[in-house]
């Protein structure tokens, strides 16, 4: 897996690099705050709460126009994901190590939460308006990220059972891959540099959970994004 994302960031960089030849480069750093949830296509497993987590990293801007550019980064999301109830019972988590004194297959009225940490590489496109005073208002769109999953713990909680912090590295699949539209404000502080406040939605297309018999379920995460920066 690290050489995954090492490869996937060598050639991310190589694009930037490239690019900057005959285009304007910013860089920039991000730290965002993130709420986020996850829902199925099982009407009898559903959303029942929402993560509190954490996007830092690193970003580029290629301008191949003054107010157009392709964006770029590199970056890490902390405890992303979310709680679903099981309406009935589950056969979920069968290649964990489930810990003693919690029943397995999981009871009606189990909820599963899922702090899932990725190594995120994303990019798209960003359109900005002229200058207003200090200001730019901007819109990134469509935002396409690819997420590479680094870590899994998960918590089992029904009637005055929780066992939390167990290792569902086996449950989870590899690859994440989502969409995103954003939009913000840039305020100028000098010459070149920039203070970056804005939001965005972050849904996925792909499934975050592995299947086997029994359990077959779609389940997929949302956010959004809270995003404070600095870019130069």
């Amino acid at each position: 897996m690290k050489k995954i994302v090492a490869i996937a960031a060598f050639f991310a960089l190589l694009s930037s690099a490239a690019l900057a030849q005959q285009t304007d480069l910013r860089l920039g750093f991000q730290v965002s705050p993130t709420f986020s949830w996850m829902t199925t296509d099982d009407t009898e497993v559903n959303n029942n709460g929402t993560n509190l987590g954490l996007k830092l990293g690193a970003r580029g801007e290629v301008f191949f126009r003054d107010n157009y550019a392709f964006l770029i980064g590199l970056g890490f999301a902390f405890n992303t994901g979310g709680q679903l109830l099981h309406s009935k019972s589950s056969d979920a988590w069968q290649r964990s190590d489930i810990p003693n004194g919690v029943f397995v297959p999981f009871p009606t009225g189990t909820d599963l939460r899922y702090n899932l940490q990725y190594v995120e590489i994303p990019f798209g496109l960003k359109f900005r308006t002229n200058e207003i005073g200090y200001l730019r208002y901007y819109a990134e769109l469509p935002i396409i990220t690819l997420g590479f999953k680094s870590q899994a713990r998960g918590q089992v909680s029904y009637t005055s059972i929780q066992k939390d912090k167990i290792d569902i590295k086996k449950e989870v699949t590899p690859l994440a891959l989502s969409w995103g539209v954003g939009g913000g404000i840039e305020y100028s502080v000098s010459d070149g540099t920039s203070l970056i406040g804005g939001v965005s939605f972050q849904r996925g297309f792909t499934d975050v959970t592995k299947d086997y018999s029994g359990v077959d379920e779609k389940a997929t995460i949302s956010s959004v994004i809270i995003h404070l920066g600095v870019m130069f």
